[in-house]
């Protein structure tokens, strides 16, 4: 079924970028980290400033079919702080970057005229991205055919696990069963798959309930991640007005649908924010360059 293009601003930015990717030094880290969102162990020193600014701005989106009244992008252009390290055979990311509120719940299912109703709260979230093969870009809606590995941090469904949802993206030209599909200008169609990967998620969807038991009942249930999907670790705290989050996994899991980093190697990567996480409103960066080339 093809969509319009408006709904693939659930995909990332849509801009069109020229400058090249800022690089990001993987560096040998002395101890390893605790995956908690306390980020002192990582010090002053050597953090490197990402710009983040809307996918889309609200003057572009009447282009795609959209009301530009109807821009909740919360986030907007702010500066993300990042490191990243490795220790053990293993990458740790650590974050920071401001956010005025801690948003921990995520759209319940709220009884309103004798039904239940998607809620419109929404959970603060955070995804990075990193090439595995194709084209990289970072859009999902150029000419370009890639594949991504995607770790989304989520401040509800996921953070009281310790973990980040594992998943990857297939963007191409080619029909592809059980895809979204995507009809821009030139009329080429887009094909954008997501999928999680191997093993058990770390929550579930609930179905929504066909008789009242509450004005207010839960949309997930968290659960315990097995397989692939076990493989990040992900940790947030949010304190005195900003978000701080560490993400870790092995350099490689040996699984066909993770991103392998290895020691003298470049990987291209890029980072999003989601404050209140609706899909369309997300704030993303440039590409970013993570250099393994400290690492032996």
């Amino acid at each position: 079924m093809k969509l319009p293009l408006a709904a693939a601003m659930l995909a990332w930015s849509c801009a069109t970028w020229a400058q090249a990717p800022l690089p990001i030094p993987v560096v040998n880290l002395g101890a390893e980290p605790k995956i908690d969102g306390n980020l002192g162990e990582w010090g002053s020193a050597g953090w490197i400033r990402v710009p983040v600014v809307p996918a889309l701005e609200k003057a572009d989106r009447a282009k795609y079919g959209l009301d530009p009244n109807d821009d909740r992008n919360q986030t907007g252009s702010l500066t993300v702080q990042l490191k990243a390290g490795v220790f053990g055979g293993r990458l740790f990311v650590a974050l920071k970057y401001p956010d005025s509120t801690e948003d921990t719940a995520s759209r319940h299912w709220e009884w309103r005229n004798d039904k239940y109703v998607e809620g419109k709260v929404r959970e603060d979230m955070f995804a990075l991205r990193f090439h595995m093969s194709g084209d990289f870009d970072k859009s999902m809606l150029s000419t370009r055919e890639y594949r991504a590995d995607v770790w989304l941090w989520s401040a509800a469904r996921t953070n009281p696990s310790g973990i980040a949802e594992d998943m990857t993206h297939l963007v191409t030209r080619r029909m592809i069963e059980d895809a979204a599909e995507y009809e821009p200008a030139d009329k080429k169609t887009i094909y954008i798959k997501k999928s999680r990967d191997a093993g058990n998620a770390p929550y579930k969807l609930l179905p929504r309930p066909k008789e009242h038991r509450g004005d207010k009942l839960p949309s997930f249930e968290t659960g315990t991640a097995t397989g692939s999907s076990a493989d990040v670790a992900a940790r947030g705290r949010w304190t005195a007005g900003h978000w701080q989050l560490e993400f870790a996994r092995a350099l490689v899991t040996g699984n066909a649908d993770d991103a392998a980093f290895k020691p003298g190697q470049k990987i291209l990567g890029q980072i999003a924010v989601f404050n209140q996480g609706y899909a369309e409103h997300k704030s993303v960066s440039e590409l970013l360059l993570f250099d393994f080339s400290e690492i032996k």
